[in-house]
């Protein structure tokens, strides 16, 4: 923390003596620089590549550095801006989510991780063929490749909105090549050697996203001429500070945060590729699992942090009588930019940057191995050769960076609230049929009639869907929020009960 300080320091101490304003100029040249250093990580680590370099990573990875680059991709641009950017409205109910997380990270640990590790899985939907078949297996990958494509694509809308609304528009340029060129350069370092790659690139990641945070209350603190304890007393004393909502009817109510964050941990950690992948690059499932428990607990106090920014930033804001974004998501980037000084804005996009980088690598890298391994069946095909399948490991991968920049420029015409409450929101839906498969498959020894799984799984959402709309009229005012996904992945498992084959029972323990 005293680096950090030291460095704030002598940042704002060049921008008093220059009197510099944050210019896109200097927005461009930062972001320049930072892919720049990405680039070389990435020729460093494609050295001698193959597709188990792509896909696992060639299980060769050390369990710290996995654990410190994922604190960056759990947290990505949605925590960066997006955190902060909700304690207006949501104060810091969001911490009892986290509170949950625990919970969610324990059964990760301690049932998921032994299931992956026993299988030797590279895909973690190839466990639902063994235990249903390929009717649940196809299901699984299908409700992942959606959900990781529009959850990815959402953290990736916050950066590229940023870089837009504050740089890209003084030159006129369009908002989908904006999109087009933030994708390309993700593409071009992750290529090679995928996995292998962003377990590196992640760290570094990791580091300046953290340092930035730290930074950024030091410049608060400094412009409102307070020390760090002074904010951290004006903060606990403001209405920002608020943890429990106690009305059963809000959405923050915090029995409901608590066991939203639980299952929301759980697939949208344990049950997607995406988090899993990095995890199976461990060299055992004890270093697996020592990773996950290190990067579970170091989440509660970051995140805690990034609220406190939050609000700092909105205390800030009012002492100077600016005007609160439409877009929440847009508060800290103002800030950063129009009423702290250059250094701060540096500061703010090179931590907006590694946010957006730390998850947008491995969501595009997990994309293109679920593609390649669940729908293309890579891994079981003996009649392409390697570099056949290098080939068209490459042109899946281009083919997920047009998706997803398809999929942000839709998203862009459109968003209204904190991206944070939009990623949960979808996540509610699209996850639920994987927590529901990957529930009835470990908890019970049922077997199913395969064949009827996409009729669950496409019925459950949609049952779901309704009742959120209806749940006001129906439940005397009741109104879901995050626990939607609980309630969907139940759906499915009531599903799944009914197509049940009772002839059949599950005799392989190993595949339990």
């Amino acid at each position: 923390m005293r680096k950090i300080c030291i460095i704030g320091v002598l940042f704002s101490y060049i921008c008093k003596q220059t009197k510099l304003a944050m210019k896109p100029e200097y927005i461009i040249a930062t972001y320049v620089i930072y892919s720049l250093l990405l680039f070389a990580i990435s020729h460093f680590t494609s050295r001698k590549s193959n597709n188990d370099s792509f896909f696992r990573g060639n299980r060769n990875s050390p369990w710290y550095l996995v654990a410190y680059g994922m604190i960056g991709a759990s947290l990505s641009g949605v925590t960066f801006i997006s955190v902060p950017g909700a304690v207006g409205k949501g104060h810091f109910s969001y911490m009892v989510m986290v509170l949950g997380y625990l919970v969610g990270y324990y059964v990760i640990i301690k049932v998921l991780l032994p299931l992956y590790y026993r299988l030797n899985l590279t895909s973690i939907y190839t466990y639902l063929e063994s235990r249903f078949g390929v009717f649940s297996y196809k299901s699984g990958a299908a409700y992942f490749l959606l959900s990781r494509v529009i959850g990815a694509s959402f953290r990736m809308y916050i950066v590229v909105n940023v870089l837009q609304y504050f740089v890209l528009d003084h030159y006129n340029i369009p908002f989908w090549l904006t999109v087009f060129l933030f994708m390309m350069l993700i593409q071009l370092y992750t290529m090679k050697a995928g996995i292998k790659t962003i377990v590196w690139t992640d760290t570094l990641q990791t580091t300046f996203m953290l340092a930035s945070v730290g930074v950024a209350i030091y410049f608060i603190s400094s412009k409102m001429n307070l020390s760090l304890g002074a904010l951290i007393q004006q903060v606990s004393q403001s209405d920002y500070s608020e943890v429990i909502v106690g009305d059963w009817n809000e959405k923050r109510h915090f029995i409901k945060q608590f066991f939203s964050g639980m299952f929301i941990t759980i697939v949208m950690t344990g049950l997607d590729q995406d988090m899993m992948q990095k995890n199976l690059t461990c060299r055992n499932i004890g270093e697996a699992q020592k990773n996950v428990s290190w990067m579970s607990i170091s989440l509660v106090p970051i995140n805690l942090i990034f609220l406190f920014l939050g609000a700092a930033l909105f205390l800030y804001a009012n002492s100077l009588g600016v005007a609160i974004p439409d877009k929440p998501d847009h508060l800290f980037p103002l800030m950063a930019f129009e009423h702290m000084g250059l250094a701060a804005g540096i500061v703010f996009i090179v931590g907006l940057i590694a946010a957006a980088y730390s998850s947008a690598d491995s969501a595009l890298t997990a994309l293109t191995t679920s593609v390649s391994v669940d729908l293309f069946d890579m891994e079981k095909r003996t009649d392409w050769d390697e570099t056949k399948k290098v080939r068209i490991r490459k042109t899946i991968h281009v083919g997920i960076s047009f998706v997803l920049l398809a999929v942000i420029v839709i998203f862009g015409s459109f968003n209204k609230d904190s991206v944070i409450n939009e990623l949960f929101a979808i996540a509610g839906l699209t996850y639920g049929p994987l927590l529901g498969l990957f529930a009835f498959g470990l908890f019970t020894k049922y077997k199913i009639r395969d064949y009827l799984v996409p009729i669950v799984v496409i019925a459950a959402p949609i049952a779901s869907y309704i009742l959120k709309i209806y749940s006001k009229e129906w439940f005397n005012g009741y109104e879901f929020g995050f626990e939607l996904l609980i309630v969907n992945g139940l759906f499915t498992f009531i599903g799944l009960f009914i197509i049940r084959d009772k002839r059949l029972l599950l005799k392989d323990k190993a595949i339990k």
